[in-house]
């Protein structure tokens, strides 16, 4: 008989998150900073794999000593972020270390009728896989407690009109110094940037060479980092800081060279051409083409010649 999948608990409010912690009602409704040092909170009162309904960054202490990056691990023992956006699944069998020490919980409500509220989708560490954490030197996790330590005396202070303005702010400057913090975290890892720039050309010619787009369609970036073991968000940032292109355009890149190569060596049709290379529909194939090459694959095939 096929075991019943269990389904991911979800906390609609921070109080929910809080009642099931354990944890006296949150100073604000739409933001709450954890302190677990202090409030004795142990985080497996939290079912295994939950839900929530809000932000959530978080800080531990220590990761797992040696974490890996494709192929090669590396020590990095000062703790680290993770940050997870709302309704996306935290917990499970993919986490690494022990209790986080800081829980920082945001409700999207918090930042309405402010620019960061558009602005916080954007950060791609909202969609990286808890092995993609946020890797922290001793300066920057000075950095980092100490804007917690602010935000937390805020909370803690008596409530003005400028009160939402300076948390927004702060929170802002958090997440601000950890897309530095990122961009470093990727330079740090330029022999294994070098060895990802390599696979990945490799991916894409095996997946070209072997014909897999007859069957699969245009390669896409959900397969690219699955082969790759990194998470779609991820595996873009680290190609935009080394190329400056995201995986996706990477991907065009392959494509374009891939037709150049059949335009120029063939005499296969243009529709001949865009089904090999996954495209469902002939028109897709040549408004891509031209996009990239200010050229129809016709133009091209015959300037070629």
């Amino acid at each position: 008989m096929k075991k019943k999948e269990s389904i991911p608990q979800k906390f609609a409010s921070l109080s929910e998150a809080h009642r099931a912690l354990g944890l006296p009602k949150p100073l604000h409704p739409l933001i709450s900073l954890i302190d677990h040092a202090k409030s004795k909170v142990e985080s497996n009162r939290l079912p295994q794999s939950h839900v929530l309904n809000f932000y959530k960054i978080s800080y531990r202490e220590k990761l797992s000593g040696k974490l890996k990056y494709g192929q090669d691990y590396y020590d990095f023992d000062e703790g680290g972020l993770m940050f997870a956006s709302p309704n996306q699944i935290v917990g499970g069998n993919g986490e690494v270390g022990a209790c986080s020490r800081y829980a920082l919980l945001i409700h999207p409500d918090l930042l309405w009728n402010y620019p960061l509220a558009k602005k916080i989708k954007q950060y791609g560490f909202f969609s990286y896989s808890v092995n993609e954490a946020l890797h922290l030197s001793e300066t920057e996790k000075t950095t980092i407690i100490s804007i917690f330590k602010l935000i937390e005396q805020e909370l803690k202070s008596r409530i003005d009109d400028f009160s939402q303005d300076v948390i927004v702010s702060q929170i802002e400057l958090l997440l601000n110094y950890a897309n530095r913090f990122y961009k470093r975290q990727f330079i740090t890892r330029k022999a294994m940037s070098s060895d990802l720039l390599q696979k990945l050309e490799e991916i894409l010619d095996e997946y070209f060479t072997n014909e897999m787009s007859l069957s699969r369609g245009i390669p896409t970036v959900q397969y690219l980092s699955e082969r790759l073991n990194y998470s779609p968000s991820y595996l873009s940032d680290m190609l935009r800081s080394l190329t400056g292109r995201n995986a996706q355009q990477h991907i065009h890149d392959k494509l374009i060279e891939k037709a150049k190569e059949k335009l120029s060596v063939t005499r296969l049709s243009v529709s001949e051409i865009a089904y090999e290379l996954g495209f469902e529909h002939p028109q897709s194939f040549s408004k891509l083409f031209k996009t990239k090459t200010h050229l129809s694959p016709l133009q091209f095939r015959r300037s070629f010649n």
